[in-house]
């Protein structure tokens, strides 16, 4: 199963503008993600965290290049995840093993990373990093399930969730809704559209991914 966990704003951005290596989350973007950083943490919000982090329950990452690029120098030595990575690029790349995590790089297509990131997981699910990337599994209806942790502020720009996909492309089951002081967190199944839709600019994931999503 592939499932993606994302924090998003009132107004529908999951990174502020001006994504970089400096600022990978962008203008403003860190506040969305205060929630898992809270101290004393929210028992609902901890718990939620606990579920997306779960060794048990996760088996592999799935992100693009460029999410890696603006993110990993922000994940230290361990490379944070300690599981298989697998980043969409375009360009090739030796393996980058940092402690338990492995990044490998997927030059042959989105489908087969996929393929490679489920195998890896066996059993358990494949969390989805990127904005551009869960786009491209919606548009490929290869994405299970979306999580958004929903944040009462307005970044007012930034890198939206959705972008321009065809509202007709979108069909969802809501699964459960679990508020807590601060957040929304909201639970989707990824229907197939009841009308099948080619949407008119499909991007192409890899190097122009970006913004890490929780």
């Amino acid at each position: 199963m592939l499932k993606a966990h994302v924090s998003v704003s009132l107004d529908g951005y999951m990174a502020g503008a001006d994504v970089s290596v400096e600022c990978a989350m962008g203008r403003r973007g860190d506040e969305l993600h205060n929630w898992l950083l809270a101290s004393p943490q929210d028992p609902v919000d901890a718990e939620v965290a606990s579920s997306m982090n779960s060794h048990q329950a996760v088996g592999a990452i799935l992100m693009g290049r460029r999410t890696l690029d603006v993110g990993i120098g922000h994940w230290g030595d361990d490379g944070a995840f300690g599981m298989p990575c697998f980043v969409v690029s375009h360009r090739d790349h030796d393996p980058i093993i940092r402690g338990d995590t492995t990044f490998t790089f997927v030059t042959n297509g989105l489908h087969r990373a996929v393929e490679q990131a489920s195998s890896a997981a066996g059993a358990k699910q494949v969390n989805v990093m990127g904005a551009e990337i869960i786009r491209q599994l919606l548009v490929d209806k290869l994405i299970d399930e979306l999580e958004i942790n929903l944040v009462p502020i307005v970044l007012g720009d930034g890198l939206t969730l959705f972008g321009d996909l065809p509202a007709e492309m979108m069909d969802f089951e809501q699964l459960s809704v679990r508020p807590s002081a601060s957040v929304t967190h909201l639970q989707y199944r990824v229907n197939k559209p009841a009308v099948p839709v080619t949407p008119p600019n499909t991007v192409q994931v890899g190097d122009a991914d970006t913004g890490a999503s929780m």
